[in-house]
């Protein structure tokens, strides 16, 4: 299976965290990245998402991010049109991509807190919605 990975670099010293851990859980799993993505913030992701989604050898994204609470909602604007638009891609390529992304309304300790069980699950998710999928295609029922 390959993946592509698309990592937020706001919050950087949470987000470069989040992708060791996603290389090493795609290494443990014998996931190959075909590649890994770096974008301005978890806004700017659908449009590379939907880029990497298009290619043969991308079986799935994992997105990366974390956003965290600021002073206003700004944090829930972007999460949720986020979430909507990568849910969106999903379904038009029939491709999983994972929402490895953090917030909103999470403090800066509580998105250090996640980045391994965050990480890691976005990995585990990209595997079982692939498999599902493939499970599905190949029904002859």
């Amino acid at each position: 299976m390959k993946i592509a990975v698309v990592v937020s670099e706001f919050n950087q010293e949470v987000t470069s965290r989040m992708l060791l851990v996603v290389q090493e859980k795609a290494k443990q799993l014998k996931v190959k990245i075909s590649f890994i993505c770096e974008v301005p913030g978890a806004y700017d992701m659908p449009i590379i998402v939907d880029s990497l989604l298009q290619k043969k050898n991308v079986d799935g994204v994992v997105t990366l991010g974390a956003i965290i609470k600021g002073q206003t909602k700004h944090d829930e604007v972007i999460a949720h049109s986020t979430a909507s638009a990568l849910t969106e891609l999903s379904l038009k390529y029939k491709k999983p991509v994972s929402l490895g992304i953090t917030g909103p309304g999470m403090k800066e300790r509580q998105a250090f807190a996640r980045i391994r069980p965050v990480s890691e699950r976005a990995v585990e998710a990209i595997l079982k919605i692939k498999k599902e999928l493939d499970r599905i295609k190949n029904d002859s029922t």
